[in-house]
């Protein structure tokens, strides 16, 4: 995130805007808007396949949760897959065409922007999180995607958004664990520049085809989906001591079976510590040795993966091995990008912004 000059506004207007900050992430994405309102919605878009699904649904384009539900009379996508392609290949209902993905971006990001109830009126500023490392391609993409949705947009790291909200601006490590992407961002007290940030694939994505993979070999003849797993991890994902084993109810051959998941879920889950750990050691092993046992006591978690009980504390086990250090959670991860960017819309100056001519 630099100023932009060229297409920046001349100025920044006081009055008649909404401020909206969104995070337009792979599972889930998130506003937070200036008139107070916050919504979260699954990052799906699904287009009736013919004009039977389309007098059935009675509508031509569906989100969040009624696309996964219709997805069997729809072309379903999920287009903030951020290069996770093998997820669609567990799940041939995601259709990743690359022209309609495109489209599904932006139809997406317009229903994201509608859930905060803009007025007619309302001139648009949005800040829109991207992954830590985002090409400068995918950046434009987004751009171009909220072309006819704002009137002006910044795109800002993702984890550096985390920060900014939470006014962890110096000395901390931030981990945002998405779907498609952990992104880790070292926080100085300025911005953060290219070997400030990392992005990693050992995200959310990668414990569900984890999960999916252990889960065949352990439940022998069970019919699920990727989906189903993911609802599975979502529901009892874990890293610390259970009392009780994880029973989950599958069909086998069209007749429910249980089954006993609870090693494999560990297993599963416990697969994206050490790349996260080593990305972690990376950004501290490199730094300021002054300030080394600061950043490696202050990293703080956010992201849907944070909501996994013990990862916080599994993270910081294996921190032991390299000096130690202190790691917590976020209190909403749902909304800790979408806040963080919403902070930064509403401070940032007007040569920060880019002007998006409609």
């Amino acid at each position: 995130m630099q100023p932009n000059a060229q297409n920046a506004p001349q100025n920044k207007p006081e009055n008649g805007v909404l401020f909206v900050g969104i995070d337009l992430g792979t599972s889930h994405s998130a506003i937070s808007a200036s008139n107070g309102v916050r919504q979260t919605i699954e990052s799906f878009v699904a287009y009736p396949k013919d004009v039977i699904s389309r007098k059935a649904l009675g509508k031509d384009k569906l989100f969040g949760a009624e696309a996964i539900k219709h997805k069997h009379s729809c072309d379903c996508f999920r287009p903030m897959e951020k290069g996770a392609v093998r997820y669609a290949d567990l799940d041939r209902q995601i259709n990743r065409d690359a022209d309609r993905t495109r489209q599904a971006v932006h139809d997406l990001l317009e229903h994201v922007v509608s859930l905060a109830k803009p007025r007619p009126d309302d001139l648009i500023y949005g800040v829109i999180g991207a992954p830590a490392q985002a090409s400068l391609n995918n950046q434009k993409l987004l751009i171009e995607a909220a072309r006819g949705v704002v009137d002006c947009v910044m795109i800002c790291s993702e984890p550096f958004a985390v920060a900014y909200g939470l006014n962890f601006l110096e000395d901390t490590l931030v981990i945002d664990i998405g779907a498609g992407t952990t992104d880790l961002c070292r926080m100085h007290g300025a911005l953060p520049a290219a070997d400030d940030q990392i992005t990693l694939s050992a995200a959310g994505d990668a414990v569900d085809r984890k999960l999916f993979e252990l889960m065949k070999a352990a439940c022998p003849n069970a019919d699920f989906s990727i989906n189903m797993v993911k609802q599975i991890k979502e529901k009892h994902g874990f890293l610390s001591r259970v009392t009780e084993p994880v029973i989950v109810t599958l069909p086998v051959r069209g007749v429910p079976q249980q089954f006993d998941v609870t090693n494999c879920l560990r297993a599963a889950t416990e697969s994206i510590v050490p790349e996260i750990v080593e990305g972690l050691h990376s950004l501290i092993a490199n730094y300021d040795p002054e300030f080394q046992a600061t950043l490696r006591n202050h990293v703080l978690i956010a992201g849907g993966g944070s909501q996994i009980i013990g990862l916080d504390k599994a993270i910081e086990g294996k921190l032991t091995e390299l000096g130690g250090g202190k790691v917590r959670r976020v209190e909403e991860p749902a909304f800790a990008g979408a806040n963080g960017a919403l902070h930064l819309a509403q401070d940032m100056p007007a040569d920060f912004w880019q002007q998006i001519e409609n």
